[in-house]
C-alpha cells in the first residue's frame, strides 16, 4: 500500500490489507496448514501447534502491520517482517516433514512443478484451493504450501523495500505531523 497523503492530514491509507495478494496468500497458507497439520501429523505432535501458530503469525502480523502503518512506517516494517519470518519458519516445518518422510520437495525438474507454480501465482483466493484439500496427498499439500510461502516471501521482500524507500524519502509520523501542522498554519494542503 503506497503512501497516499490526504489534503489536510498526515495519516496514511486505511490500514486494511485484506485485498493485498500477500494477505490472501497468507490466508490460504493458514487454512491449508491447519488442514494439513490435523490430517497428516500425529495428534499429540507439538509440530501441529507450531505450524499452525507460524501460519497464523504470518497472516496476523500482516494485518497488524498494515493497521499500524496508518501512523507508523517503522512499526509496519517491523510487523511485516515478523509475519514474513513466521512464514519462513513454517517453510522449514514443511521441508522437514517432506525430508523426514522421504517425500519429494518439488523443484524445476519435477513434472508438476511448473504447473503448480503457475497455478499458485494466479490463484490467490482460498476458494481456489479448498476443493483440493481432501484430494491432495501430504506431498502435494506440502509442495503447494512451500510454493505459496515462497511467492508470499518474494512479495513481502518487494513490499518491505517500498516501505523502506518511502520512509527514507518521507520520514515517519512526526515529520508528517509537523509538515501537516505547518501547512495548515500557512493555509495550504499537504503536497
Amino acid at each position: 500500500m503506497a503512501y497516499t497523503p490526504k489534503s489536510q492530514g498526515f495519516l496514511r491509507g486505511n490500514g486494511d490489507c485484506r485485498n493485498t495478494y500477500f494477505y490472501k496468500k497468507s490466508q490460504v497458507i493458514y487454512d491449508l496448514t491447519f488442514f494439513f497439520a490435523h490430517k497428516y501429523l500425529v495428534p499429540k505432535d507439538r509440530t501441529i501447534d507450531q505450524m499452525i501458530q507460524a501460519a497464523r503469525s504470518g497472516k496476523q502480523n500482516f494485518v497488524e502491520g498494515m493497521a499500524d502503518g496508518v501512523t507508523s512506517t517503522e512499526m509496519q516494517i517491523k510487523l511485516m517482517n515478523v509475519g514474513k519470518s513466521s512464514l519462513l519458519e513454517l517453510r522449514e516445518d514443511y521441508e522437514d516433514y517432506l525430508r523426514t518422510r522421504n517425500l519429494t520437495i518439488w523443484d524445476s525438474s519435477h513434472p508438476r512443478y511448473a504447473s503448480m507454480v503457475n497455478y499458485c501465482k494466479y490463484h490467490n483466493e482460498l476458494s481456489h484451493y479448498q476443493p483440493f484439500f481432501q484430494k491432495w496427498t501430504a506431498e502435494e499439500i506440502s509442495n503447494v504450501a512451500l510454493t505459496l510461502i515462497h511467492q508470499t516471501d518474494k512479495m513481502m521482500e518487494s513490499y518491505l523495500s517500498r516501505l523502506e524507500d518511502f520512509f527514507v524519502k518521507n520520514g515517519g509520523i512526526r515529520e508528517a505531523m509537523v509538515k501537516a501542522r505547518l501547512n495548515k498554519k500557512m493555509g495550504r494542503s499537504i503536497k
